[in-house]
């Protein structure tokens, strides 16, 4: 009995020594396996994982501040609404253009000049 338990000793130590330099070979190849993994996704110019959080907190904050802007502006179109209602009409104009009123002007038409509409010159 006494042999018995020598020889499952011994194949129990060269077993362990087996999985020993089997574990060192795994470990050696996930981290070579690795290195690699991170080359090409260098050369990929894929993002990492802090810079997608960063950018993804940024957008939401963006999205929060764009939100509360744009009811800031609907609360102050309607005050500008009820105000404009309220009050005489108020006159736009374009770049480059006279203002427009709802009523129209006396002595500022083209027809009230002394050239009659032209300016600069005879008539073509």
């Amino acid at each position: 009995m006494q042999v018995d338990n020598k020889i499952l000793d011994d194949l129990a130590r060269v077993a362990g020594g087996a999985l020993g330099a089997f574990s060192s070979l795994r470990e050696e190849a996930e981290g070579q396996l690795r290195a690699q993994l991170e080359r090409v996704l260098s050369r990929m110019d894929v993002v990492s994982r802090e810079e997608y959080e960063a950018v993804r907190a940024m957008a939401a904050k963006a999205r929060t501040e764009q939100e509360a802007m744009a009811e800031r502006l609907a609360a102050l179109e309607a005050a500008v609404a009820s105000l404009t209602a309220a009050h005489a009409p108020v006159p736009v104009a374009a770049p480059g253009l006279p203002a427009v009123m709802d009523e129209p002007e006396t002595g500022s038409g083209p027809a009230d000049s002394p050239a009659g509409g032209v300016t600069g010159g005879a008539a073509s």
